[in-house]
């Protein structure tokens, strides 16, 4: 690959490139989802179901039904064009790295692609008990939720899950581009820890401190690994 200095025409072309292959990997991820979708809506209605026992959907308009099987079939596409989009996404930025920094391109795209997806499986682990909070506050109303709106809710949470789970690779491409150290890493722990909770008391519905802790915990415990992969591996 040429580090010759590129025009902004270049890059701009290069990134049209990009988004359009993001773009055909999310088509092809929505046909795929789209076949499985029954499957697919059973796995995300089980928290509810498991959360309101003996309650069930509604939809109050005509195109309601629709909407909610082209969401899912979009989510499950984003879900498996993943690997493609963070790919795409890092060969894009790539150019701009030293040959030094270039050499951590297959761990980095691995590690966001696990992220991403652990991401997402551990917010639906923690969802049905934050579907049993907030469907229980009231023992005398019945849940008979809309079914857009239940999906809404259910695809930004595991979404969020998902990309809140990322930040330790950002953190970690931060210290191997020499942007951050290991000393101040641990310096800024108290500052961490803010931020943790902070922003899993905005991800998690419910409010309560356990759902909060089960997600501050686990992100506060990457940026720990971060750190000792940073004075270990990198040695900064």
């Amino acid at each position: 690959m040429s580090d010759a200095p590129q025009s902004i025409l270049s890059h701009l072309e290069e990134l049209r490139w990009r988004i359009l292959k993001c773009g055909i990997a999310v088509m092809v991820g929505v046909i795929v989802a789209f076949i499985f979708a029954t499957p697919l809506r059973e796995i995300l209605e089980k928290p509810f179901y498991e959360a309101a026992p003996g309650n069930s959907f509604q939809a109050l308009r005509a195109g309601e039904e629709w909407g909610v099987l082209m969401r899912v079939s979009f989510f499950g596409g984003v879900i498996l064009a993943s690997p493609v989009i963070l790919y795409q996404i890092w060969a894009f930025i790539n150019p701009a790295l030293t040959a030094r920094e270039r050499k951590w391109a297959v761990p980095i795209v691995s590690s966001l692609v696990v992220l991403f997806i652990g991401g997402v499986a551990f917010g639906y682990f923690v969802l049905p008990r934050g579907l049993h909070f907030l469907l229980n506050i009231f023992p005398n109303v019945e849940n008979d939720l809309l079914i857009g709106e239940y999906y809404s809710f259910v695809l930004r949470f595991l979404m969020a899950f998902g990309a809140a789970f990322l930040y330790p690779v950002f953190l970690f491409a931060a210290a191997a581009a020499g942007v951050v150290s290991s000393q101040q890493l641990a310096s800024g722990r108290r500052w961490a820890i803010l931020a943790v909770v902070t922003a899993a008391a905005l991800i998690t519905p419910t409010g309560d401190v356990v759902n909060l802790m089960i997600l501050a915990v686990p992100m506060y415990i990457m940026y720990e690994m971060v750190y000792w992969l940073v004075r270990l591996v990198l040695k900064k």
